[in-house]
Formats: structure tokens, C-alpha cells, sequence
């Protein structure tokens, strides 16, 4: 039977899930503004200083960094927190999916829950400020160490992502920070180092063009400060040979007067080199501050007291450094009840970073910390398969039906021979050899108080099912091919291969490490039904992906703690993978575009640069341009089930819409309130015509026209998606709602968005190689 609804593509200006949001309601910009004036104007100029300099008021808080309390006017402090995937240097929380997992599905819902779940768990422990979320880096190079702690090299997938992420977090009543501005885009030298004759080596400089600023790295950052961001953290890099936290024309101009950001922005840890250069470029907080001599220097606290003393920075300006940082505290209510810091924080830290021996036990309580994971390992679960991508389901393979003799091979399906989390990221950047990766490293790791692997998920549904299971966990041993260990030959051989990422440092390859190549070729020799599991941080090779007897792939990114139980859903086939890619698959590393800048191009200071001559065309809008074929496309997946799409695609603009936005129509967070106005609405019918329910992401993309546009447009870009779930039969009208901004490219020049005059050209697929409907229209009338 053919049933029919519809269903919408809600722009990110516009995301509502009324049924999820807390009931904890935010106080407005302006009330909390009010507020955060009245609060600082009582304040000594000690004080305020204070609030602008983590660790200067004392006793501080043990948490990453703090704001200490000020007792006399009833501040108890700020405690901010790692990381993206979960709370940091903690006990008794849950690791999320993360970054790139959850934008691998897709879902506005799950990314809002997700992040909902992340910050009711912050908020249990005590801390205020979660650094998080990501959208730079954005992957702009396919060995980015901290790829996967974002949502992919899309800015309007990551815009829409990071919307949903504010939203989320900040339901609970805790801050979010959302990071890092901008174009991080590598690891190596992506901060200060000081060369063996004591001449400091300048940060990397990002040097990027206005518009690709504005149309790439800079987009998911206005989506954030529309939902209401708390803070914007700036990162270590320059940009265009300033440091992102002293640069003004960031800071100040795109930030603060662009995007009438109304929150604070504060430093990366140690990312603040100097004092009123910073403070008078637009930094309002420098973190972690004065800590010791040994954690390295502070250049706000005395000193910046002493440059407000000396007329350098205003004390107007140390206002409202002051009353930003303060007004999101009052805006989320966090004056009023909010739960007490975990009391084993300063233990679990402690064992952190120096182990069990530390004579600094002698002054820190040891107590049991505070269980704050409840529910979450279900949606942990869920996240973890729909994230999870099918790009290779040979003659149905998957789902599994009748197996009865089961391999599983790799080392990458096992418990962690390191313990509950790795800490060794500079001695052993490729990770541990023995164990699955489910996180990556850095700063946006979170240690297992509970971790389901893939053999255990696994094992535990064979005895069930009284299917046999045979392991293999070593990969030299499987790539010696003689599987001495393993009779009868499997149904189905699993092979879990994987590669790590952190922060600290780039990937050496993209290649998946630890001799998985013969591991797959000698798996396949053996096992005429080999599937491979690919746990990573993104963009990988795939050399072997066209090999016959490689039946199936399914790339799981890294999703968390439940990844067994989210694989074993997946593979038997009681939820479908539902994910998509986030970002492009190449069949060579050469072929993905500009590549890490290793070395400077001369022995300066000043050395360390990197020119971002492709402008906007990374990912599949390189591909795009250079007409490349990859391995697998951006927004490509397979499901259980088949779908199908219309050629009838259909677009209504608005009646009369003119080339620029309407600026009496006013500005607030975001921008020009005109830029979110919906101009464009596009429909387009898909059916599932297989035999099962399923999901399947629609997705709309655009070509502006060439002859009206600058060099350097895209091919196309991605301008909407939705993803839907139909059962058998069933067709579904899916729309698209298209805001000024989405059809406008930045004029640098004029320095305002503008749509062009000329044909645009309107695309509705599958992925951005998959496109089934087309129509062609002009949008200025």
C-alpha cells in the first residue's frame, strides 16, 4: 500500500523540539546584560580583573579553569570543563558519540539530545561552562588531528549541527563555548614554541581571503551565536598574521558588531600572548590564567591591572569585558541553585595528570565521585548507529541472517589493553595498538567508567543465539594469512580495523594503521564473507574497498561507550545504519586537496604559513572543481531498504526579494535579522520502494550563477537536508526552506551579503555525486 505525508526541512534559524527542551527558561540578552552592569558596578577594580583572568581570584575552583568566587557579593565562581564528547578528567560520567559521529547522522534530533544529555551530565558535576561545541577545525586537511571533535567541512551541515548544540547544552542551564575561532585547520606548530637558541617561533598563520572566512570557517559561528552561544572561544593560530585572540577583525568587527554577539570571548588555554593588545582587540577572559609559574605565563590578572592603571585599556573596556563574561552566568540562571562541584574533582584530576603517588594527595579529600551518567548509555547507543555509515552492502549481506560460525578479527575489537582512557597521546600519537578506539584524544576525551566493546556486544549475542564465535585479535598475525588458530572457516569473518586522531598532533597518513591492508587481503582470501568495521576520526583510505570478497564496510567513526551494543544493532539488523558521510572519501591522499604544512617556509619568527589558496573549495566542493572521482562521496550511505526521488523537484521564492538585506528591519545575535528571513522553499517527493522501513537523508544543493559570482564559487553547496524515516510503500513530500543568507555570497567590496542576479540551479539527491531532480530559476525579481 502507498501511503503519502509530508514532511519539512526546518532551516537552523528555526530549529524547534519543543517536546525535549528543559523547562529551565533563559532569561533574555538585555535582562541579563542589565544584570551582569548591575553585578560588575559593584565591584572593586581588583575584582573585576578577577572575573576577566581565570585563576586570579583565590581559592579557585578545582575544575580545568576557573573564575574564583567573590563571597562578599554572593558569586561562588565559574568552573569551566573539557570536553566535546563528554566531562573530562571525571568519574561516573558517560563518553559520548562524537562530533563527527553525531553530524554522520544526519539528525537534528539526535544532535539536540545528544547534546542535551552532555550537558545535564556537566551540569550533575558542578561545572558551568563546557568547552564545546566544535565547528573548527571544519577539516580543511584529511590528517587534521582534531577532525573528529567537529561536525565535517560543510559549513551548513555544521552550522545546522552546532545550532543544535547550543540549543541542547544550554536547555540545562549550562554554558556553551563554542570553538575555535577560526581556521585551526592543523595541529603542527599551531602554537608558539621557542627554538633551541631562545628565539620564539611564531604560531602557524592562517591566511585567508574575507569571503572565504565569511562563506566557510565564519558561517557555523553565526549559526551559534543565533542560538545563543555563551561564550566563542579563539584559538591558538594566527589568522592572517595576528593571533586569533588579539584579532580585532574577528574579535570585534565580525564577532561582536557583525554578528552583534552579546556573550564573551574567551582565550584558548595559553592562547593569550600579551595584555592590552588582546583585551583591546575584543578578549574579554584569558584561561587558564595565573596557575603556577610552571603551568606557563598569565598576561591579564596584574598585569592587565596594572595597563587599565596606565590608560592603555579603558576601564570602560575592562567593563565590559566584565559584564559579558557575568551575563550568561545571570542569563542561565546560574545564580540560583545550581548544583555543587563534584567533590572528588580535585582527586580524579589529580590521578590524571600525575598518578596515585602525588604528595598533593596529602591536601586533596579522596572520596567516591558523583554517578551522573543515568540513562544516557541508550541514547549513547542510538547515536552510535546512526552515526554508523554503510558504503559497501554486497547481495545484502548485511543485515546478518542465520550465521551460526562467527570471526571476529582485528585489534580493534576488544577492550583497551590501556585501561579506561589513553593518556599517552606524545609518546604514542597513533594510539594503543590492542583495543577499540570509540574516542579520539586530547582534550575532548572522556574516561570509561563503562565501556561495551565490539567483542563483548558480540559475544554475548552469539551465546544467545548459540552461534560460535572465533577471534583473531592480532593484525600482523592475520596478515601472515595462515589463520592456523581458525577452522571451520566463519559465515561471516568481522574484521575491526581502526585509526586514531588527537589533539597535540597531526596524522602521519590517512591510512588505517597497524598493517590493515594485509589484514584485509588475507581476512578476504580466507572469508569469502568479509566485513570490515572501520573505527576512525573521518576521512580514511580504502585500498581495498573494490575487493569482491569485502562484502560489506560500515565506517563507525568513534561512537562512544555503547559501540558494541550499537555494531551488533547495526549488524543484525534491529536498527539500520542510518548515517551519511560528513565529508568525502578519496582514493588517495594527493587527491583531497592541500595537505599539512610540515615545515616554514624560512628560518624567521615569522616562518610558519599557510596560505589557503583553494579559497572555498574543500571537500566535495574540491572534488567538485577538479572533477574528481572520490571512493565514496560526501552525504553518501546505503541503507537496508531502496529509495527513490521525483524529478519534480519544486522551488517558490519570494515574490519581490531584493539583492541585499533589509537593515531597518534591525540587528541581534546572528546578524541582520533579514539574512535568517526564509526567501526560497523547495519540495521534492521520496518513496521507499523496498520492503522494510527505513531512513534516507534527502538533500537539496545549489549552484550560484558563475557569470554574477566572484572566481572562486563553488560547483554547488549543500543548502538543506532532512532526514526521514518511511515504511514500505511509502512517499513522503520533503521540503526545503532556503533563508537569505543561504542564497547570498559575501561582497567584499561592500562588505554585506548580496545575491547575485542570474539562473540559479537547484539539485535534490541522495549525496552530492547522487542528484535525481533538478530545476533552474532566477531568484531577484
Amino acid at each position: 500500500m502507498r501511503t503519502f505525508n509530508v514532511l519539512r526541512a526546518i532551516t537552523t534559524s528555526q530549529l524547534v523540539l519543543a517536546s525535549h527542551i528543559s523547562s529551565r527558561a533563559e532569561t533574555s540578552w538585555s535582562e541579563a546584560l542589565a544584570k551582569a552592569s548591575d553585578f560588575v558596578s559593584n565591584l572593586t577594580l581588583t575584582e573585576k580583573i578577577g572575573v576577566v583572568s581565570g585563576g586570579y581570584l583565590t581559592p579557585g575552583l578545582a575544575c580545568l579553569g576557573s573564575i574564583g568566587p567573590i563571597s562578599r557579593v554572593g558569586y561562588n565562581g565559574t568552573c569551566f570543563s573539557d570536553g566535546t564528547n563528554g566531562v573530562a578528567r571525571s568519574d561516573g560520567v558517560s563518553v559520548f558519540p562524537s562530533g563527527i559521529t553525531a553530524a554522520a547522522t544526519w539528525d537534528r534530533e539526535l544532535l539536540y539530545k545528544r547534546a542535551v544529555a552532555i550537558g545535564e551530565e556537566f551540569r550533575a558535576k558542578g561545572a558551568h561552562v563546557i568547552l564545546s561545541p566544535v565547528a573548527g577545525p571544519m577539516g580543511r586537511h584529511a590528517r587534521g588531528g582534531r577532525n573528529w571533535e567537529s561536525f565535517g567541512p560543510d559549513p551548513y551541515l555544521a552550522g545546522v549541527a552546532i545550532n543544535a548544540s547550543v540549543l541542547g547544552i544550554q536547555s540545562t542551564g549550562v554554558q556553551a563555548c563554542s570553538k575555535h575561532l577560526v581556521a585551526n585547520e592543523q595541529e603542527t606548530q599551531r602554537s608558539s614554541t621557542t627554538a633551541d637558541d631562545g628565539m620564539v617561533v611564531e604560531a602557524i598563520s592562517s591566511n585567508v581571503d574575507e569571503r572565504t572566512l565569511h562563506e566557510l570557517y565564519l558561517w557555523p559561528f553565526a549559526n551559534a551565536v543565533k542560538a545563543g552561544t555563551s561564550s566563542v572561544m579563539c584559538s591558538y593560530n594566527r589568522v592572517n598574521g595576528n593571533y586569533s585572540c588579539a584579532n580585532s577583525d574577528l574579535l570585534t568587527t565580525f564577532l561582536k558588531d557583525e554578528l552583534a554577539f552579546p556573550g564573551y570571548v574567551v582565550s584558548d588555554w595559553y592562547a593569550t600572548h600579551g595584555t592590552e593588545d588582546f583585551a583591546n582587540a575584543g578578549l574579554d577572559l584569558e584561561m587558564p590564567g595565573n596557575l603556577s609559574v610552571l603551568a606557563g605565563p598569565a598576561y591579564f590578572g596584574d598585569l592587565l591591572l596594572d595597563a587599565v592603571k596606565a590608560g592603555l585599556v579603558p576601564e570602560e573596556r575592562l567593563d565590559d569585558m566584565a559584564k559579558r563574561v557575568m551575563a550568561p552566568y545571570f542569563r542561565l540562571g546560574q545564580d540560583r541553585n545550581y548544583p555543587t562541584l563534584d567533590p572528588a574533582n580535585g582527586a580524579v584530576l589529580l590521578t590524571y595528570e600525575y598518578g596515585h603517588q602525588s604528595p598533593l594527595f596529602e591536601f586533596i579529600p579522596v572520596v567516591d565521585a558523583r554517578d551522573v551518567r543515568g540513562d544516557h548509555a541508550k541514547l549513547i547507543r542510538e547515536i552510535g548507529a546512526a552515526g554508523t555509515v554503510l558504503i559497501k552492502n554486497v547481495n545484502e549481506t548485511l543485515p546478518l541472517n542465520n550465521v551460526t560460525n562467527i570471526g571476529v578479527f582485528g585489534n580493534g575489537a576488544s577492550y583497551p589493553t590501556v585501561g579506561s582512557v589513553f593518556l599517552d597521546i606524545q609518546e604514542r600519537p597513533e594510539g594503543f595498538e590492542y583495543g577499540t578506539f570509540d574516542i579520539g584524544g586530547g582534550s575532548g576525551t572522556v574516561r570509561h567508567t563503562d565501556l561495551v566493546t565490539p567483542l563483548g556486544a558480540i559475544h554475548d549475542y552469539a551465546k544467545e543465539s548459540g552461534a560460535r564465535l572465533q577471534t583473531v585479535l592480532d593484525n600482523d598475525q592475520l596478515a601472515e594469512g595462515t589463520f592456523k588458530t581458525v577452522y571451520p572457516v566463519p559465515n561471516v569473518c568481522l574484521l575491526f580495523l581502526k585509526a586514531y586522531a588527537t589533539e597535540g598532533t597531526d596524522r602521519a597518513s590517512i591510512d588505517l594503521q597497524w598493517n590493515a591492508t594485509r589484514a584485509v587481503e588475507s581476512t578476504a582470501a580466507l572469508c569469502p564473507n568479509t566485513v570490515v568495521v572501520i573505527h576512525g576520526p573521518g576521512v580514511i583510505l580504502m585500498p581495498w574497498a573494490d575487493n569482491e570478497n569485502v562484502t560489506a564496510i560500515l565506517a563507525a567513526h568513534y561512537p562512544g561507550e555503547q559501540t558494541g551494543n550499537s555494531l551488533v544493532d547495526v549488524l543484525w539488523g534491529a536498527v539500520e545504519p542510518s548515517g551519511r558521510l560528513p565529508y568525502t572519501i578519496p582514493k588517495n591522499l594527493s587527491e583531497y586537496g592541500p595537505d599539512i604544512v610540515e615545515s616554514p617556509v624560512n628560518g624567521s619568527a615569522d616562518g610558519w604559513q599557510s596560505n589557503f589558496l583553494e579559497g572555498q573549495l574543500i571537500d566535495y566542493r574540491h572534488f567538485d572543481a577538479a572533477d574528481l572521482e572520490p571512493q565514496y562521496e560526501f552525504g553518501f550511505g546505503l541503507s537496508y531498504t531502496s529509495f527513490d526521488m521525483s524529478d519534480t523537484l519544486k522551488v517558490d521564492g519570494t515574490a519581490t526579494l531584493s539583492a541585499l538585506a533589509d537593515k531597518s528591519l534591525g540587528i541581534e545575535p546572528g546578524g541582520l535579522i533579514d539574512l535568517w528571513t526564509i526567501v526560497a522553499k523547495a519540495t521534492v517527493e521520496v518513496t521507499n520502494t523496498g520492503n522494510r522501513t527505513g531512513s534516507t537523508v534527502p538533500q537539496l544543493y545549489v549552484s550560484f550563477p558563475q557569470d554574477t559570482t566572484p572566481e572562486g564559487t563553488p560547483v554547488k553547496v549543500l543548502r538543506g537536508f532532512n532526514k526521514v524515516s518511511l515504511d514500505a510503500g511509502e512517499t513522503s513530500i520533503v521540503q526545503f526552506e532556503l533563508a537569505r543568507r543561504d542564497l547570498s555570497y559575501w561582497d567584499i567590496s561592500t562588505k554585506q551579503w548580496v545575491i547575485p542576479e542570474g539562473e540559479f540551479t537547484f539539485m535534490a539527491g541522495f549525496s552530492s555525486r547522487d542528484l535525481r531532480s533538478v530545476v533552474a530559476m532566477t531568484v531577484l525579481k
